[in-house]
């Protein structure tokens, strides 16, 4: 009876013991499962802005900001206005926020496309944009995505989740023809692709504002050249603007002063924090109509200064006389890319160094900087300035 009893009283034991490891065991599953709840629906959401083709709110203007209001501190912004590696004005900007990347343009010859991957490679660690923005036909804004056989399509460097572009053109050129070809081979790779116009009208599956993260995203401006003619292709430019809290960035492109005026007419928009100048500082944009509405405090100029690309007149050159008058109504708050040298006016002839050189503005809403990889100076304190536009 004893040795009964005695291996009862272990039977007894090595049942409690199970039961004993079954609750740690179900306890541990319980703590596993809560962690990962947290991480998904607390953790990730706070820190990770949303995924490449995330829908965003019906994109309505949000109205301009009273005074005094301040917007609660974003996840950090980057624009970075980039010097393309050779002496042409031409335009190309990336945009990180969060683990989502947008290229706007990619000009201003094919062998910019070297030069952009080199730098877009620098932060861009997965090699996925996430967003393309490419404005209008023009080389100098689509060289780097045509591409050639010596200077492969930004298209096949990356890969590009949603294209967004113009929706009338002018262009027939040959680089224009190719970036159609590299675009639409993209597409058939897997990317979206949708135009300005179906972005505005929200059709095909576009949308007018898309989240990048939590206090950002993206809006899609209405220009009357998306669905109207114009003989010049600049006012054909896709035109959109960042919001982060009470900031906002605006790039029109290369928009001329009549489209230009019918963006002022068409859109509610709000005062920018920052603008990229329009047309690399031409004398037709970045008018008085535009300014008086977005009252910029920072402006951007991708061009290469003094470059007589296009005139030789030295008022004419950009970034132009005129154009410079007008924005410094509001803000003395300019910088410029590139800086022409060894100017020949009468030979059209030039060489090129940084001015500013790759211009780079962050903010989280409350803090922002510009510093250029040249110098931050203000355009006003060059010495460009003080020879040929004081």
């Amino acid at each position: 009876m004893a040795k009964k009893r005695r291996k009862g009283a272990a039977g007894a034991a090595k049942k409690r013991s199970e039961i004993f490891l079954i609750c740690l065991v179900v306890l541990l599953v319980l703590l596993i499962a809560a962690g990962a709840c947290w991480y998904f629906f607390v953790y990730r959401k706070a820190h990770k802005g949303p995924s490449a083709g995330t829908e965003g709110p019906s994109g309505e203007l949000p109205e301009e900001p009273s005074g005094g209001t301040e917007a609660p501190a974003s996840e950090e912004l980057e624009i970075h206005f980039l010097e393309l590696g050779n002496k042409y004005a031409g335009d190309c900007v990336y945009v990180r926020v969060g683990d989502v990347d947008i290229l706007i343009d990619g000009g201003s010859r094919e062998n910019s496309a070297d030069t952009i991957e080199r730098y877009v490679d620098a932060y861009c660690t997965d090699g996925i944009l996430e967003y393309v923005i490419v404005t209008h036909g023009h080389q100098d804004h689509i060289a780097a995505f045509a591409g050639n056989k010596t200077y492969p399509s930004l298209f096949r460097r990356f890969e590009c989740r949603t294209i967004i572009d113009f929706p009338r053109t002018n262009s027939d050129s040959g680089v224009y023809r190719r970036y159609v070809e590299e675009r639409d081979a993209e597409v058939e790779a897997g990317a979206v692709h949708y135009t300005a116009l179906d972005c505005w009208k929200e059709e095909k599956g576009a949308k007018r504002s898309y989240p990048l993260a939590d206090g950002i995203s993206m809006n899609f401006l209405y220009n009357y050249y998306y669905d109207h003619s114009s003989s010049d292709e600049n006012n054909h430019s896709v035109c959109m603007y960042l919001s982060q809290g009470n900031y906002n960035y605006l790039f029109t492109g290369d928009l001329e002063k009549e489209g230009e005026a019918y963006l002022v007419e068409y859109n509610e928009l709000p005062q920018c924090k920052l603008y990229k100048a329009g047309h690399h500082g031409s004398r037709t944009s970045s008018t008085e109509v535009l300014l008086e509405r977005i009252k910029p405090e920072y402006v951007c100029v991708c061009c290469c200064a003094g470059a007589p690309e296009y005139t030789k007149d030295p008022d004419t050159v950009f970034p132009t006389r005129e154009m410079l008058e007008r924005v410094m109504k509001y803000t003395d708050k300019i910088y410029v890319t590139s800086l022409a040298t060894n100017v020949d006016l009468e030979g059209k002839k030039w060489d090129y160094t940084s001015l500013n050189g790759n211009i780079v503005v962050r903010s989280d809403g409350t803090d922002f900087t510009v510093t250029g990889s040249n110098h931050s100076k203000i355009l006003k304190e060059t010495e460009w300035y003080a020879a040929n536009r004081a």
